[in-house]
């Protein structure tokens, strides 16, 4: 049975009791404050690596732009690329979790289709392009910033196996779900990419007809 300063415990105890509830108090509100430099600093390397001005990217400027010293960058991120690989992980609910969110929830195989059509013919935010355009060249200098990206893209291209995961289930079977999500997957990397050049593409009939075709193999005979 748990005793504290309520049971009459020894003053050795209750001030223990003391102790932890203080420090328990303390600690939210450090922890909120730290959390708030690290958001900054975050915020910071993502305008920096977007490319949004002069600046090279630096832990020194970064933590410049962020209104914090230095050392206190260096505090929450050991080096560049542990605040790389920490952009990485911040940019995850803008372009993965959405997609996993739009397969994931309740739905047949078409309904799931047209949440993933509207995610994918949303254009991305020039920032955005930019950002991941820079991610991938540091990637292939920095093998941690490579790794770490690409276990984000291989999160991104497994959302269109479990879709199609989705209609090999409502048909029985019959259908190599990896084989048709990493081919969406590809087509969705390539009009991303495309969209980044400014490419006018109507996305929506490009997707349409990227799912449509695939689909169809299924049914063909020898598909």
């Amino acid at each position: 049975m748990a005793t504290g300063v309520a049971d009459g415990g020894s003053s050795a105890e209750r001030a223990g009791a003391v102790r932890g509830v203080v420090g328990t108090a303390r600690k939210p509100r450090v922890s909120a404050k730290g959390e708030q430099t690290r958001a900054r600093l975050l915020t910071a390397a993502r305008s920096l690596l977007a490319g949004n001005g002069d600046a090279p990217f630096t832990t020194r400027n970064v933590a410049a732009l962020s209104g914090v010293t230095h050392g206190m960058c260096h505090y929450h991120f050991k080096d560049r690329t542990d605040l790389i690989v920490a952009v990485i992980e911040d940019i995850r609910p803008e372009w993965v979790t959405p997609l996993e969110a739009a397969v994931r929830e309740p739905g047949s195989f078409a309904e799931r289709v047209e949440r993933v059509v509207a995610l994918l013919t949303q254009p991305e935010t020039s920032d955005m392009s930019r950002l991941h355009s820079t991610l991938h060249w540091f990637s292939v200098n920095d093998e941690r910033v490579r790794s770490a990206l690409a276990a984000e893209y291989a999160r991104w291209r497994a959302c269109f196996v479990e879709l199609f995961q989705v209609l090999a289930d409502e048909r029985g079977g019959g259908v190599d779900a990896v084989a048709l999500g990493e081919a969406l997957a590809a087509g969705a990397d390539g009009l991303a990419a495309i969209q980044s050049l400014g490419s006018d593409v109507d996305a929506v009939t490009v997707v349409r007809a990227l799912v449509h075709g695939l689909t169809a193999g299924v049914d063909r005979p020898g598909a």
